[in-house]
């Protein structure tokens, strides 16, 4: 339940029925008029813009129509306590204390789902999409992370959420991947040298992976590549596809769909999506310029297939076939697209690495084209991540090879701290990770604060021996809060907003940032109490205040739910 929106929807009804004493006549601009939280200078609940928009579209003062208005929200809105008029004809809204007693009373009412904003909508989520060749390194790892809260996010929101893995099986990649595996094989069975060769994967997962087949097959002919690579291949994706599951469920993350590119071949989906934007003539035979920072002597003029996806917004046409004939990767996921956009989903959403932005732009052209423009697909790119220890950015020293994978890194600082810190930031900007920093113990560790809130407050359980799902039995509240449960009370109430907010924008960083405000509230209450008896929530063993653990058990719920969407765990003891 957004109380935001509840108030908003109180308020518009009020002025459209006031209509004619407050002088409007126009309501077009009802749809710019919001209800925020203000900022914590001014001593109130809410405050509207409602005044500066109509004002502005009736050519009245908006401190003048605010006058009118204010008396009139008082008599007709009976949640309304007080409101004062604030800069150039702002209302800032006190709640009184029915309204507080029915926003506790539905918080309670709806622990499980207090935030959803009960839509109903059907996502595919692209996330991860690593080359099977090996174990995730920490590059993907944001990606895997903001792929899969978003997808909490969504769907505890009420929408239908399909995770997916396109599994890039198909290719010169998967060719080096076959190759590698065959030489290891050799050098472990024949003592062999293994080639230096920079298309060779020459990392000891390799290694591992071949010592699996070789013990399921020991007598392996290792003659001829050729005649072996398909084997190779079709074992070798199933024992590197099964490093990359286990690295995903140790990071709290599983996928509905792994989609393979080697289907959309065995099944001609190329051609055949070509055939239908051929019908529609988005295709056609010519020569295409240098791609940037080509030379012409290096670029083969070739005849070849064109998508046209400059007139869906792409800043070019594009090639489908090389200068062999063959698809180009983006023919293969024009494919993908295609059948994803069959699957008849809402919105389709890829979360994309830092290196892939570029392609951004003709991907969206193409489901653009294949949805008849209806705007289905939003690309998300995640930036770099910097792992940081002692200071120094972080050297992999355990596994030879050029990359740190994910298991190192959760090796160091675990699940829910790699989880929680990898939203410490806007996808958008790159990443700091101090691996130092989530291990301390105190508020510079933002995931320890948020744990240790909830900890905090299951010991005060603890200690009265209340259990935490009978707190709300205590009904008699009397409503008489300090300035730490104002505080409180008006973070608490913000919740709903930025579950909304942050599913609207695809931006689930704002759920970590709103626990850490929400708590840091909370400790500094608690580190009052230790310096003034006057804030102790215990007096003699007792309860001092039943509305104060009222407010414990709103913040309860909300750390439960968020941490939820998270997949960060909440410990009752730190």
């Amino acid at each position: 339940m957004n109380f935001f929106n509840i108030y908003l929807d109180k308020i518009k009804k009020t002025v459209i029925k006031n209509k004619k004493k407050l002088d409007l006549k126009e309501n077009q601009l009802f749809s710019k008029i919001t209800v925020e939280a203000p900022p914590e200078k001014f001593d109130c609940d809410f405050s509207t813009n409602i005044c500066l928009i109509l004002g502005k579209s009736t050519s009245q003062n908006p401190r003048n129509l605010a006058e009118k208005m204010k008396n009139i929200f008082i008599d007709e809105i009976k949640h309304f306590s007080s409101i004062e008029i604030a800069g150039p004809g702002f209302l800032n809204i006190k709640l009184s204390t029915d309204a507080w007693l029915f926003i506790i009373n539905n918080i309670e009412k709806n622990k499980k789902t207090f935030g959803s904003n009960k839509k109903n909508n059907k996502y595919n989520i692209e996330f991860v999409s690593a080359n099977p060749t090996g174990p995730l390194h920490v590059g993907h790892c944001r990606g895997a992370i903001f792929g899969d809260v978003l997808s909490n996010l969504l769907k505890f929101n009420g929408n239908k959420v399909t995770k997916e893995f396109y599994v890039n099986d198909y290719g010169k990649q998967i060719e080096d991947f076959s190759k590698s595996i065959y030489f290891r094989l050799k050098e472990i069975k024949f003592k062999t040298n293994f080639p230096i060769d920079e298309s060779l994967y020459p990392g000891e997962y390799i290694i591992e992976i071949s010592k699996k087949i070789l013990k399921k097959q020991p007598n392996i002919n290792l003659d001829d590549f050729d005649k072996v690579k398909q084997n190779l291949k079709k074992q070798g994706l199933k024992y590197s596809m099964d490093l990359i599951k286990t690295d995903l469920k140790n990071l709290g993350i599983s996928h509905d769909i792994f989609f393979s590119e080697s289907s959309l071949v065995k099944q001609k989906s190329v051609e055949k999506v070509i055939k239908v934007l051929k019908k529609k003539k988005l295709i056609q035979e010519g020569y295409l310029e240098p791609p940037k920072g080509e030379s012409n002597k290096n670029w083969k003029q070739v005849k070849r297939l064109i998508f046209k996806s400059s007139l869906f917004g792409d800043d070019s046409d594009r090639a489908l076939t090389k200068n062999d004939n063959t698809w180009t990767y983006f023919a293969n996921d024009l494919a993908y697209h295609s059948n994803k956009v069959s699957r008849k989903y809402d919105f389709l959403i890829n979360i994309l690495g830092a290196d892939h932005a570029g392609y951004i732009k003709r991907i969206s052209a193409a489901v653009n084209a294949l949805s008849l423009n209806k705007n289905i697909l939003t690309c998300k790119v995640c930036q770099l991540v910097k792992l940081i220890k002692d200071g120094q950015p972080y050297k992999m020293s355990k596994r030879k090879g050029d990359f740190i994978t994910i298991k190192d890194v959760l090796n160091d600082v675990g699940k829910d701290s790699l989880r929680f810190m990898m939203l410490n930031r806007g996808n958008d900007v790159e990443l700091d990770f101090d691996l130092n920093k989530v291990l301390e113990k105190n508020k510079e560790n933002p995931v320890f604060y948020v744990q240790y809130c909830y900890a905090r407050i299951n010991s005060l359980y603890t200690s009265l021996n209340i259990k935490t799902n009978k707190i709300n039995k205590f009904r008699n509240l009397n409503f008489s809060p300090n300035d730490y449960e104002y505080k409180l009370l008006r973070k608490i109430i913000e919740w709903p907003k930025v579950v909304d907010l942050s599913a609207k924008k695809l931006e689930p960083h704002r759920i970590p940032f709103y626990l850490y405000e929400l708590v840091t509230i909370f400790h500094s209450y608690w580190s009052k109490g230790n310096e003034d008896p006057k804030f102790k929530f215990i007096l003699n063993g007792k309860i001092k205040n039943e509305l104060t653990f009222k407010i414990f058990q709103l913040i309860t719920i909300i750390l439960i739910n968020a941490m939820s969407i998270l997949g960060v765990s909440l410990p009752k003891k730190m």
